[in-house]
């Protein structure tokens, strides 16, 4: 009862201090991205790339902590499979909150290598995440509504030259991918709207991961399936954060095997679209019914 009478002050205080965590390693992340820019030279690349990363784990790890000191918090990861630095992941996972990038991004750290998201473009604009992700060389992703589509059909597939062109950087240097396949965040209006199948998330939208595997598929060595849950702060999970009355956050890993059946040519055989489609969907169902358990447990 005294946290919920105390929210207020606690929000007041811890907000100014996530910003402020924001703006010192997002800022660190622009000055040497900056720097990257105006200095193409290889030696000065490979040096500033592995140390921006580090900036980028640094928040998460410094987010954390805050979120651990102003919350009676219980973190509870669960992880399937062996994971390591050296190899490369494609992650999906569910989108519920603005707080699941920061739970990646510190999963990551000291465990997988360093992630690379694709971004909505409107975000390039947010104060510090936009420029800090520019720099960090991740993908900002365009999507076009059916309407906009339809009146220019010239459009259709731009993400998905995005989603390639991006890829091809990544295949020097093992790198963590993590892709929201529902391709939005998780809300009961939203999960109406679309008249999902499922009963704890969204229609996943398998037209990018189709393309990320046909495009670096030989290179992934897992995909991590991972499903984030707030199981005692479902509606409004970044405010309860901030207010101090996050609970408990889950996070279920599982290393998926990649089969060679998931890499082919999503957008011209049709026979290969269909049962891409079906693989996608049956990951999905294992993984509402996954999350299912986990509320229930």
């Amino acid at each position: 009862m005294l946290r919920v009478v105390l929210a207020p002050l606690i929000f007041a205080i811890h907000l100014p201090l996530q910003l402020a965590n924001l703006a010192l390693w997002g800022g660190l992340v622009i000055v040497f991205g900056l720097l990257r820019f105006l200095l193409p030279i290889g030696a000065v690349q490979r040096a500033l790339a592995p140390l921006m990363n580090f900036f980028m784990l640094c928040f998460g790890k410094c987010s954390l902590a805050l979120i651990r000191l102003f919350n009676p918090v219980i973190l509870d990861y669960r992880v399937r499979g062996e994971l390591s630095k050296e190899n490369w992941y494609l992650i999906v996972a569910n989108h519920l909150s603005y707080l699941d990038i920061v739970l990646l991004i510190e999963f990551s750290a000291f465990r997988i290598p360093a992630p690379k998201f694709f971004l909505k473009q409107e975000l390039i604009w947010l104060p510090f995440v936009g420029l800090a992700a520019w720099a960090l060389e991740m993908p900002f992703m365009k999507r076009y509504s059916a309407a906009y589509l339809k009146k220019y059909p010239h459009k259709r597939g731009a993400d998905i030259e995005t989603t390639k062109r991006y890829c091809q950087k990544f295949r020097h240097k093992p790198t963590t991918v993590i892709n929201f396949v529902e391709g939005t965040r998780f809300t009961p209006a939203k999960h109406a709207s679309k008249q999902s199948p499922y009963q704890h998330l969204l229609p996943p939208k398998a037209g990018g991961i189709a393309f990320t595997l046909a495009t670096m598929g030989e290179l992934f060595t897992n995909i991590l399936d991972i499903s984030l849950l707030y199981p005692d702060n479902p509606k409004h999970p970044m405010l309860a954060m901030l207010s101090g009355q996050m609970r408990r956050i889950v996070v279920d890993v599982n290393v998926v095997d990649i089969p060679a059946e998931a890499i082919g040519d999503y957008y011209t055989d049709e026979q290969f679209k269909a049962g891409f489609q079906q693989w996608v969907n049956t990951l999905w169902q294992d993984k509402d019914r996954n999350i299912d358990w986990i509320k229930k447990g």
